[in-house]
């Protein structure tokens, strides 16, 4: 029952881009065509499940046995890195055509805020092995969710009206704001 209440926070009621504001720079930058948001998406919560996986031994491992836990943020930044890195090398030799259609959103995944922020999360709240994993699927799933949902939001919007001044970069962070108020009501769903 703790897995589901994991999944169903991280993706909806906390989810990273509407509560947290992390991974705004692709969720902004690569919405404005759903394929290319799922891609973006689908790529981000595989790098997050294996950042969970990979992030969680190292820290109770490495850094708390030798007691250096202050180093988890350069820890954590170097594992991403290299996960990006060999999911990458990964893809390129197993799916040519994968690898092509992802183009540059997989070496954008090393610098999304999200992934490192999964990452300190994870420590912070103390979750046992199978909680990480959960929780970075979870956390993906809801960056895909928000991502995909923007980007139907903006392709509608090519059709649309829009008054001058709120064109291009204004009505899209409007929109973002306006669906983080929606995804809090799921909170209340849980409170009440």
């Amino acid at each position: 029952m703790e897995l589901i209440l994991i999944f169903i926070s991280a993706s909806l009621i906390n989810n990273f881009v509407l509560t947290y504001f992390l991974g705004i720079c692709p969720f902004v930058g690569v919405s404005n065509k759903t394929e290319n948001a799922l891609n973006m998406g689908f790529a981000t919560t595989f790098v997050m499940t294996l950042t969970a996986a990979a992030t969680w031994p190292i820290y109770n491992y490495v850094l708390v046995k030798f007691n250096v836990p202050f180093l988890q943020y350069v820890a954590f930044i170097i594992i991403i890195a290299a996960l990006v890195q060999f999911v990458e090398m990964y893809i390129r030799k197993a799916s040519p055509s994968l690898y092509r259609a992802l183009g540059i959103f997989l070496p954008l995944i090393t610098t999304n805020c999200a992934v490192l922020g999964l990452a300190l999360f994870m420590v912070m709240r103390e979750y046992s092995f199978l909680e990480s994993i959960v929780f970075g699927f979870a956390t993906g799933v809801g960056f895909t969710l928000a991502i995909v949902m923007m980007s139907g939001i903006r392709e509608e919007l090519e059709f649309a009206d829009i008054p001058k001044h709120f064109q291009g970069i204004s009505i899209t962070l409007i929109i973002a704001g306006m669906m983080a108020l929606a995804f809090m009501g799921f909170a209340g769903l849980i409170r009440g």
